[in-house]
């Protein structure tokens, strides 16, 4: 027994029929079409993933601009102070 109850015979045959239904070139670029959109999905994906990540980055550095802030403040409103007579 093949893949599913396929024997590798029987495989090879349906192999040959589909090639002279279809052609040589024709399956050609069905393959480069097929290759064509499976890279795409890739590239699609990777570009989500990174684009979450640097939206979790960006987050975080928000988030610690937020914490700095109030020092910032405190510095100010001390330098306030110092000018004050």
């Amino acid at each position: 027994m093949g893949i599913g109850g396929i024997s590798p015979v029987q495989l090879i045959i349906i192999l040959v029929i589909v090639l002279l239904i279809f052609g040589t070139k024709k399956l050609r670029n069905l393959g480069g079409d097929l290759g064509g959109a499976i890279k795409g999905f890739k590239k699609a994906v990777k570009e989500k993933e990174e684009g979450t990540a640097e939206k979790i980055e960006e987050d975080s550095e928000d988030d610690s601009e937020e914490i700095n802030e109030p020092e910032a403040v405190v510095a100010e409103k001390a330098e306030i102070d110092k000018e004050k007579p």
